[in-house]
């Protein structure tokens, strides 16, 4: 395995984690690393898209403004997620760093012949594809809760489930992607409501912040109940 793929924080949860090792070494050869600052853009709406990478460290947002010039969040990436030309969604809207963060790039026309070559890769491809659009319906329904509680709860719920490298359970720690405003703007709340539910979770003990951004999940269930 290259040096690159043994660093790689991600190699076992990205795409090409379903390649050989002669297979990932090609494929390493062919990318280059790609470092964001935060606020970064990496896709423009409108403009062409013509690479496509996988997230290594940070996170990124989807955007899209409306008509009144208004920032909608409409799906959040996380370390080992995927994006570019493949994704038509991406070619219409704004894909930017919300953290600094690093990115394994490719060509478009390597990462399709490397499609064609590894048939296990193009169904990792849709598999990762699937359950991006699942995590981008679950953002988008956060709204539709009852109470300001629940859609605070089931946003850091969603967090740590993500940060996690267990499908079953969420992290135990992990650093909020989203300012306290754009957590407002996604789920319909002011930032002091989310400021307010963020401090009673706090308080019920099923968080704990740990300096500006970090958050513990001191009880799991507690929260995921919180959020139901």
């Amino acid at each position: 395995m290259s040096l690159v793929c043994v660093e790689c924080p991600v190699r076992d949860r990205a795409a090409c984690a379903v390649l050989e090792e002669d297979e990932r070494n090609a494929l390493a050869r062919a990318g280059r690393m790609r470092d964001l600052k935060r606020n970064e853009t990496l896709f423009a709406a409108g403009e062409p898209v013509s690479s496509c990478a996988t997230l290594v460290s940070g996170a990124l947002k989807v955007a899209t403004m409306d008509a009144e010039g208004r920032e909608q969040i409409l799906a959040l990436i996380h370390p080992a997620g995927f994006v570019g030309e493949f994704f038509r969604p991406f070619a219409e809207h704004d894909v930017i760093a919300l953290s600094d963060s690093r990115l394994c790039v490719f060509a478009g026309p390597t990462m399709e012949q490397a499609i064609d070559a590894y048939p296990a890769l193009a169904r990792a491809l849709l598999r990762r594809a699937q359950e991006d659009l699942h995590a981008s319906r679950v953002l988008q329904a956060l709204t539709g809760k009852a109470s300001g509680k629940a859609r605070v709860a089931a946003l850091l719920l969603g967090f740590g489930q993500a940060a996690s490298d267990s499908p079953c359970h969420p992290a135990a720690q992990f650093d909020l992607p989203l300012s306290r405003g754009e957590m407002a703007n996604m789920l319909g709340l002011t930032i002091e409501t989310v400021s307010r539910q963020i401090t009673v979770l706090e308080r019920e003990g099923a968080i704990a912040r740990k300096g500006k951004r970090g958050i513990e999940l001191v009880d799991p269930a507690l929260l995921s109940e919180a959020a139901a």
